[in-house]
């Protein structure tokens, strides 16, 4: 099962629309242009269009199988970090905080502070409740935070 939230849920919906009404067509159009231009064993075209259908085809495949086991999560206030909960860290090594949201790993994205729930610091913050303390091994080494505040 993969988490997502309904933001992200209806961000694969259109891309999946998409890619099978208007990319279908557009590869079905380049793959008759290409078919047109003669003998298909040393035709780059026609090798190319069959390469991009190949893509799109697995990654609504993809999407497919995504949105089917999808399972829908909202931020919510908690008392426990869970998947869609915002929780606001303190290092133990350095004093400072940090922000992140936990997510399903479809949407993680640490630059926006997006962490998944599958990884190493996702993984041990869940469960804990505020003013909880928790380590865990990255590969920098052991790292130990303090939870100070849960939304």
């Amino acid at each position: 099962m993969e988490y997502l939230t309904q933001d992200k849920y209806d961000s694969f919906k259109k891309e999946l629309d998409y890619l099978k009404s208007e990319k279908r067509t557009e590869i079905a159009k380049d793959l008759e242009y290409a078919k047109s231009l003669g003998d298909l064993s040393e035709n780059a075209e026609y090798h190319e269009a069959r390469n991009e259908q190949a893509v799109v085809e697995d990654r609504i495949n993809h999407l497919e199988a995504l949105l089917k086991s999808a399972s829908i999560v909202s931020s919510h206030n908690t008392d426990i970090v869970a998947v869609g909960t915002t929780v606001t860290l303190l290092r133990d090594s350095d004093g400072s905080k940090k922000v992140f949201t936990i997510v399903g790993s479809e949407e993680s994205d640490a630059a926006s502070g997006k962490i998944s729930v599958r990884s190493p610091l996702g993984s041990a913050a869940m469960g804990k409740g505020k003013g909880d303390k928790f380590t865990f091994e990255s590969p920098s080494g052991s790292m130990s935070y303090k939870i100070v505040d849960i939304k």
